[in-house]
């Protein structure tokens, strides 16, 4: 018998001082039976960083060839591929061909060695890659509840997120 997805839901609220973007978002995430807390909370804070109405998570580690997140237009059309974690290079070239924007939000203590392992995506134009420092990583996990009120502060590039008994500095570094 197949094991089922645990059902998260965060009421997030974002105040981006720095971007003027301020917003509720109502979400409801599935975690994979094998997903850990972490990757969660990581797909938490991508969604955040990308925050839009039409910005949704997939069924990603149900279905390999979807990313964590994607966005798409009007009409179906993919415009922004969000990939969570340190996803195969041949993967991520696929997605910069069929998308406007590709994001890979990379985390853990391999990152450094993955990108350099990955040289070919340095040539993929459309292509952004950030970095959760590990700190963070570990903060925002005890943040996670299955019932999340989560609020955002964004200000002169400092991101705090805030739970009910804890926070945690987010710090991003950009890659490419």
């Amino acid at each position: 018998m197949a094991l089922k997805a645990t059902i998260y839901k965060a009421d997030l609220n974002i105040a981006n001082m720095d971007v003027h973007q301020y917003g509720d978002y109502q979400l409801t995430i599935a975690m994979h039976p094998s997903e850990t807390i972490e990757r969660l909370m990581v797909r938490v804070l991508a969604y955040a960083r990308f925050a839009d109405e039409r910005l949704e998570f997939t069924k990603d580690l149900f279905e390999t060839d979807e990313p964590a997140l994607w966005q798409k237009d009007l009409t179906g059309q993919l415009e922004k591929w969000i990939e969570v974690g340190l996803p195969d290079e041949d993967k991520v070239k696929k997605a910069s061909a069929r998308c406007k924007e590709v994001v890979v939000i990379a985390y853990g203590s391999s990152v450094v060695e993955w990108y350099k392992r990955n040289s070919k995506l340095k040539t993929l134009k459309n292509v952004q890659v950030w970095q959760l420092s590990e700190q963070t990583t570990q903060d925002i996990q005890q943040l996670c509840e299955r019932t999340m009120q989560l609020q955002l502060n964004v200000m002169d590039g400092e991101w705090t997120l805030i739970g009910d008994k804890a926070q945690a500095v987010v710090e991003w570094t950009q890659l490419q």
